[in-house]
């Protein structure tokens, strides 16, 4: 009896233990979200994440579990050997593709941990609150395995297994809605049955649930594919939430509820910088065509040496720089941190033009030039320097397409018209870097490089810079 009550007192002092530091966990959460938003802190917030979810770990293994303590080292070791190796050898091109694989885990973590709180509930349910915890299960498996397919659709889409073009299909709103009305139907099922039997309408909704996943993300075009990662990673979060609620884990809720959030409010924010609403995003039917033929646009080609582009920024006093997909996939982003440093010893103002969308993942150029030790206080939003294109001597795009179309501004019936874009044709001197005159991800012909004073330095982006590089130093 006195062996119970000590170990009764033990397991409490362990769970009390255990919510203050997941108190702490939340507050670490909170305060890295905070450092992510700037350039400057970033490191920081990354360090305190990790320290949060160490510090969760802990507390959720010694504090909150009574014994499977092998198994869980069996399960977490290989995990923690995974996320090492991917995190080492995943270069940061493939960050979209692997953020978007990684959202896929959360949504079918929230459906494994849904369906086995349905058939063997981890906590005590009072009988006034088994509806509430039913809904709760039916909504978790609903968002997470909408995220889960849906993630695994952009990762293809990313990674180009698949085409980035939107699979559009008549009726398809409708199609939409009747699967919802469907999914709404079965959760009235689902809690009016007893557990066996309930499993029927639980597994239909996933079926659903993950066929509206894949046609949704299947819907949506390629320009629009930065506010899908961000839009998977919020449904992430919500998927994670829900999780916490079946478990009745409250860090867990809080945790998913910031991820939830913040990515919604990331959406939200990339949307407005494309001047798109969040709703027309998630239904898909962006990017999908062209605005005009080539014989259709206006003016001629004209292509640059590496000689006469080391000539132009020698000659220019101010110089943007404004970098795209295409310097991602070139990894070109150390050498062009030193061609920054020469131009800069020459007395030279550079900056970099920063496009809210730019790449295939948010704040994916910012990444990668942070990543090069470019300064923080030389690359600038685009709200922040469009104003001064007019007033810069040369501008140097790389790899970048749809973000520098003036399409999007002249012609109304382009795909991408009204979204910001960087008016770099308003400089005095363009120059811009492709390997040849394709089009970009929303598959937009971009009239810019038919443009008088647009100049085009064909080849391998990385090659390039490092050709201006080594003549810069000469």
């Amino acid at each position: 009896m006195v062996n119970s009550m000590v170990a009764s007192q033990e397991i409490g002092l362990n769970e009390s233990a255990a919510l203050v530091m997941y108190l702490v966990a939340g507050v670490l959460f909170i305060f890295s979200l905070s450092g992510l938003s700037n350039q400057s802190t970033a490191r920081r917030g990354n360090h305190l994440g990790i320290a949060g979810m160490l510090l969760a770990l802990v507390a959720t293994v010694f504090g909150l579990m009574q014994g499977g303590y092998g198994v869980t080292a069996i399960a977490i070791t290989p995990a923690v050997l995974i996320g090492a190796v991917l995190a080492r050898s995943v270069p940061m091109k493939g960050m979209p593709e692997l953020v978007a694989l990684l959202h896929s885990f959360v949504g079918l973590a929230a459906v494994l941990v849904g369906i086995s709180s349905h058939l063997d509930p981890a906590i005590n349910v009072p009988p006034g609150e088994q509806t509430i915890h039913e809904i709760e299960i039916f909504v978790g498996v609903f968002i997470g395995a909408i995220t889960f397919t849906g993630s695994i659709v952009a990762f293809l889409k990313l990674k180009a297994t698949i085409s980035g073009n939107a699979w559009l299909i008549p009726g398809r709103h409708l199609v939409n809605l009747a699967a919802l009305a469907i999914c709404v139907c079965l959760g009235v099922w689902f809690c009016q049955v007893e557990t066996s039997a309930a499993m029927v309408p639980l597994l239909l909704m996933t079926a659903i649930a993950s066929l509206i996943g894949i046609h949704m993300v299947m819907a949506i075009g390629g320009a629009d594919m930065p506010v899908v990662v961000s839009m998977l990673n919020s449904y992430s979060g919500w998927a994670a939430s829900a999780a916490g609620f079946m478990l009745k884990n409250h860090l867990l809720i809080v945790t998913g509820a910031l991820v939830g959030s913040s990515g919604a409010i990331l959406s939200y924010i990339m949307c407005a910088a494309m001047n798109r609403s969040f709703v027309s995003v998630i239904m898909g039917g962006f990017g999908t065509g062209t605005s005009s033929s080539q014989t259709e646009i206006e003016g001629t080609v004209r292509e640059i040496s590496l000689d006469e582009t080391v000539s132009t920024l020698e000659d220019a006093q101010s110089v943007v720089i404004v970098p795209g997909y295409g310097m991602a996939v070139a990894q070109a982003q150390h050498s062009l941190a030193e061609v920054v440093k020469t131009l800069r010893g020459q007395n030279k103002e550079v900056r970099f033009a920063i496009h809210p969308v730019a790449g295939r993942l948010p704040g994916h150029m910012n990444v990668l030039l942070a990543e090069a030790n470019v300064p923080y206080d030389i690359v600038l939003e685009m709200d922040e320097i469009n104003e001064d294109m007019s007033d810069t001597d040369a501008i140097l795009v790389i790899g970048a397409n749809d973000i520098v179309n003036p399409a999007a501004l002249d012609d109304p019936n382009s795909p991408i018209a009204g979204m910001p874009v960087i008016e770099v044709w308003t400089a005095k001197t363009c120059i811009v870097m492709k390997r040849g005159m394709a089009t970009g991800y929303a598959g937009v012909v971009n009239p810019l490089f038919y443009k008088e004073n647009t100049w085009m330095l064909f080849g391998d982006a990385k090659e390039n810079v490092d050709a201006l590089l080594q003549k810069l130093k000469r």
